[in-house]
């Protein structure tokens, strides 16, 4: 795969040290428009690079790159991605996809329409902890709950409470805690279990309208989600998935997810016990899965990407953007049921 980086930003300076030890993937090229050029060139010279641009148009044109990563800000996704597909350039686009459920699908019809992928970097899709939660849904039985919370106090909050916000909380942008950190979240829902029957969000809003934190229900046939995301405090962080037969938990950030504890009663089991308050409960069994050490937690999407594209793997490609359709489209009726309004 040859790729293009798009921005030279924190996300994409993030990219550019996890792609590293993947093999088959190749710097062609970073875009970054003129006034931030000098970030653009100090990249390519610590990374080796072969182009740098500042006209997006050109690098398009120009550029031998097969495959672009866009790493800017929410409000951008759109129309950079849009360019490429037409350009006849794989889309690598970074999370939230977009924030419209009609240019989501604009978006894949184009991809499909003119030879192309389009996937999201989200890296809850790309991990062996998610994996192994989908493997082990089944020793659950039927699902009865799903809760989730990213929380993490923002290094750009402080700036926000002095009315100076950037991108990450300016509706302007796209901003706001939904789209941000508690869409990781969702992410796992709807990559277990799909397109919710009903979404409601209740937002905390700030002075500009954007929501700085707030929980997230969606509601399938028989369970509900209840997820938490907050970019105005600190809280513990995790995901877990109970049903009538046992439950799991990942404990820690939920898109650096490196360890899963499953507890269920095996089939047929009918002995009990006492737990540690004296209640009779169901005999049950524990497994425990831990992560093998990464070299970054974005490392495992590219090399999933870099194989994606270079074989042309359009089941695996499909495959990824339904979930992201999924995503998008909870996302906006989330939006929608909170009075959160983004301007086009």
């Amino acid at each position: 795969m040859k790729l293009a980086f798009i921005g030279a930003g924190k996300i994409v300076t993030e990219a550019l040290y996890a792609t590293e030890p993947v093999k088959g993937l190749e710097k062609t090229a970073i875009f970054e428009l003129p006034e931030y050029a000098e970030r653009a060139y100090a990249f390519q010279k610590q990374y080796g690079i072969k182009e740098v641009y500042t006209d997006y148009d050109e690098l398009l044109e120009k550029c031998e790159a097969d495959t672009v990563y866009i790493g800017l800000i929410n409000s951008a996704h759109y129309e950079y991605s849009k360019k490429a597909l037409l350009a006849g350039k794989n889309v690598i686009l970074e999370k939230p996809f977009t924030l419209f459920y009609d240019q989501a699908e604009e978006l894949a019809e184009l991809a499909e329409k003119n030879g192309v992928f389009i996937v999201e970097a989200i890296t809850v899709l790309h991990n062996d902890v998610f994996d192994v939660m989908k493997k082990n849904l089944e020793k659950l039985g039927p699902v009865r709950l799903m809760m989730g919370n990213y929380s993490q106090y923002s290094s750009r909050y402080d700036k926000y409470l002095n009315h100076d916000p950037e991108p990450v909380f300016d509706l302007k942008y796209y901003g706001g805690s939904l789209g941000d950190i508690d869409v990781y979240c969702i992410h796992y829902a709807a990559g277990l279990f799909g397109r919710p029957e009903k979404v409601q969000y209740f937002p905390n809003k700030g002075y500009n309208g954007a929501d700085t934190s707030g929980m997230a229900m969606l509601l399938y046939d028989g369970f509900s989600c209840v997820l938490a995301g907050a970019k105005d405090s600190d809280g513990p962080c995790f995901i877990a998935v109970q049903g009538e037969t046992g439950h799991f938990q990942m404990i820690g950030k939920p898109n650096l997810a490196d360890n899963l504890t499953t507890v269920y009663v095996e089939p047929g089991c009918t002995e009990t016990v006492l737990d540690a308050a004296g209640a009779k409960v169901r005999k049950s069994v524990t497994e425990t899965y831990k992560s093998p050490e990464r070299y970054h937690r974005m490392t495992q999407e590219f090399e999933d990407f870099c194989r994606i594209m270079d074989e042309k793997d359009e089941q695996a490609a499909k495959t990824l953007l339904q979930e992201t359709l999924d995503v998008v489209w909870i996302l906006e009726e989330a939006r929608k049921s909170a009075g959160i309004v983004f301007e086009r």
